[in-house]
């Protein structure tokens, strides 16, 4: 590691780990987000490195009284380089609003994996998001061309835009992985084992991007128990010898 900073809310550890990748974990000692918070993060990876960037715990987004909270992240690898982003869940509370904006750069040759799952409620706490705002934007470029984009909003009736048969169908849990690399391809096969059939709620598929490739998986469940018995073979296969970060469970 060559440089860290850290503000306010926003603190960064690093686990002692043997080798490569390096682990940082992401904590908000705020305890959550309301309406008028603001976060980000800026990891860059140099060349030949590689890191894997977790959550201390799921990130909650509560009931907002005015205005909208923010979480704005920067990710840029150097070539050869590599990165995984795997934060744990975002819980979106009734009635808050929030949107989040990722950015990623990759060096030609670099690879990235991309995670953000979002729960909306809580079952086994009695808990569901009715209504509220919630607004996600992916861009993605490698060698600066524009390899995947994406804009997912809902609201302000987040629960019956969830039952209809076009979103969810009624499930609460929903995560997006996305992963930038030659081996993509070869992984697609186990991801929709992993996966299941379009019962089971989601999917995954694949392109070719320059000399690259790219797999993008959409997971859907009832809650995050459920989500995570997926989520986690999931991790542990697209992010290959690193695995899963040690802060996950089931």
């Amino acid at each position: 590691m060559q440089r860290l900073y850290q503000d306010g809310s926003a603190k960064i550890r690093l686990p002692a780990v043997q080798g490569d990748p390096l682990e940082a974990v992401l904590i908000n000692t705020a305890g959550g987000m309301t309406g008028g918070d603001r976060l980000g993060w800026t990891i860059e990876v140099g060349a030949e490195a590689s890191a894997s960037i977790t959550s201390q715990a799921c990130e909650k987004v509560y009931r907002a009284a005015a205005d909208r909270a923010e979480t704005n992240v920067g990710l840029r690898v150097g070539p050869g380089g590599r990165l995984a982003w795997l934060p744990q869940e975002t819980i979106v509370f009734d009635r808050a609003a929030f949107a989040r904006t990722l950015d990623v750069d990759l060096a030609e040759d670099a690879e990235a994996l991309v995670l953000e799952a979002t729960l909306f409620g809580r079952l086994a706490m009695g808990e569901r998001t009715v209504r509220g705002s919630f607004h996600d934007r992916w861009r993605v470029r490698q060698g600066g061309t524009l390899v995947h984009a994406e804009d997912f909003r809902i609201g302000p009736d987040i629960a019956a835009t969830l039952r209809r048969p076009a979103a969810t169908g009624g499930a609460l849990a929903v995560a997006t992985l996305l992963l930038v690399s030659p081996q993509a391809e070869s992984l697609l096969e186990a991801a929709r084992a992993i996966i299941g059939d379009s019962a089971a709620g989601g999917g995954a598929s694949f392109w070719s991007v320059g000399r690259s490739g790219k797999l993008l998986a959409r997971l859907t469940a009832g809650d995050g128990y459920q989500l995570r018995k997926r989520l986690v073979p999931l991790v542990e296969l697209l992010n290959g010898r690193a695995g899963l970060p040690k802060l996950w469970s089931l």
